[in-house]
């Protein structure tokens, strides 16, 4: 099993060029990272794990920006977003973003997408919420539009684009893309018919949740080998790596603090055994 972090980067942290070297120096197999454009002060939305919104949502780094810094310090490292608010993006520039990314670092993106909680962040960006779901479908497949090998239209309810020239590409075509979110039946179509897999916040539940995934997936006529399912945020123990690996998963995202490089490194210390255990010399 492959052991990934995410981290919420901001002003006040170690910096992704010092993380990113750590991290592949010790054997980590990918950074992740999260987006907020800003936080607006007067706010409506609950913080979805309760209590006070954390200081480090309204400093966020630029995910695309950190990971460039982070790809240029590093050679196999793998790199992702979670999640990318595509409603809150031009889905022309997000597409070229990407795609710069992904070419840069020699095919290291994971697109890590999601529909995002914060109605006041995303009012701000004209989303309207009851059909933000809709409006991150129609994105992507435009983005995919512009990643196609060839010039390639698309025209929907939310936005178009003409057939262009739009370079780079993606090493592999697309980056692999997975949606981040809580199960439920849209959730579960929604990743069968436009993504690579889902990425369920947390890990929980996953016994019940991924056969009713494999089953919408095959329903979908997708490859059910193709899945993919890496559980994000997890504050890991030896028996819940265990039993993700039961369930056939490959790959797993721990949740590193938020915080100065010392605090960093030392929670990179204490991840350790973790990766002996799941990546024992030979």
């Amino acid at each position: 099993m492959r052991i990934a972090t995410t981290i919420f980067l901001t002003d006040e942290t170690i910096t992704p060029v010092r993380l990113a070297r750590e991290l592949e120096e010790r054997g980590f197999a990918g950074l992740y990272l999260p987006e907020h454009t800003h936080i607006p002060v007067e706010r409506i939305s609950p913080y979805p794990a309760g209590g006070e919104l954390p200081r480090q949502y309204g400093r966020t780094l630029d995910p695309f920006v950190a990971l460039g810094q982070a790809a240029a310090v590093t050679d196999g490292l793998g790199l992702g977003t979670g999640i990318t608010l595509v409603a809150q993006h031009d889905p022309i520039d997000l597409a070229k973003q990407a795609a710069t990314v992904d070419h840069l670092s020699g095919g290291r993106l994971t697109l890590g997408i999601g529909y995002g909680w914060n109605r006041e962040e995303a009012a701000d960006h004209g989303v309207r919420w009851s059909t933000r779901r809709e409006l991150v479908r129609e994105r992507v497949r435009l983005m995919k539009a512009l990643w196609a090998a060839e010039p390639t239209g698309y025209e929907g309810e939310f936005g178009s684009v003409k057939p262009s020239w739009a370079h780079p590409k993606p090493v592999r075509g697309a980056p692999r893309l997975l949606i981040g979110g809580s199960a439920g039946p849209k959730m579960f179509a929604h990743i069968a018919e436009y993504a690579d897999g889902w990425m369920p916040i947390g890990g929980s539940g996953l016994t019940e949740s991924i056969p009713v995934l494999r089953e919408a997936w095959e329903a979908a006529g997708r490859v059910p080998e193709e899945l993919v399912v890496v559980p994000y945020a997890v504050l890991p123990d030896p028996g819940k790596l265990g039993h993700y690996a039961a369930l056939g998963i490959g790959e797993v995202v721990v949740q590193l603090p938020s915080a100065d490089e010392p605090t960093v490194l030392k929670s990179l210390d204490a991840l350790t055994p973790f990766l002996n255990a799941v990546n024992p010399e030979e």
